[in-house]
């Protein structure tokens, strides 16, 4: 059982562009997010739950505005489901436990690292910089900056 979870207390503190992202399923707008050119290492977990999300490692420019990833650092915290909205059909996903609106997953990304971009709102992202990882309880992540490079 996991102890990440959305309560009303995280949701309380979310700001009103986080809220909107999140529990809304919003658009930050493209390239003015804190996230977008971020290049520190690190953990990014979902900003209601704290579930683990991505990794700098898996991070890449891909000129679209927002963070990309290649892949979560954890599937089963990513859940995706189909979207119809805005006249498009894309894929949605969410986090798991806080059942936050994250962004979309779009089959254009970096062919070697399986094709896949992870287009993820940066308000709906809390970012851990590698050396805070143990003092903010993600220390069992630190030995995947030991073994791999990053994607870009």
């Amino acid at each position: 059982m996991s102890n990440y979870r959305k309560t009303p207390e995280a949701v309380s503190r979310l700001t009103p562009e986080q809220y909107r992202v999140t529990q809304e399923a919003g658009t930050e707008r493209p390239f003015s997010n804190i996230y977008n050119a971020h290049k520190e290492p690190g953990l990014y977990v979902d900003v209601v739950s704290g579930e683990p999300l991505f990794t700098s490692l898996d991070k890449f420019d891909s000129h679209c505005g927002w963070p990309s990833f290649t892949r979560p650092v954890q599937t089963e915290h990513v859940v995706e489901h189909q979207d119809h909205s805005h006249g498009m059909s894309r894929v949605e996903v969410r986090s798991r436990h806080g059942d936050s609106h994250l962004g979309h997953v779009f089959p254009d990304g970096p062919r070697e690292t399986g094709g896949l971009r992870y287009c993820i709102n940066s308000a709906s992202l809390r970012f851990i910089p590698l050396d805070q990882l143990d003092s903010e309880g993600y220390g069992d992540y630190r030995k995947l900056f030991d073994t791999r490079e990053p994607t870009a």
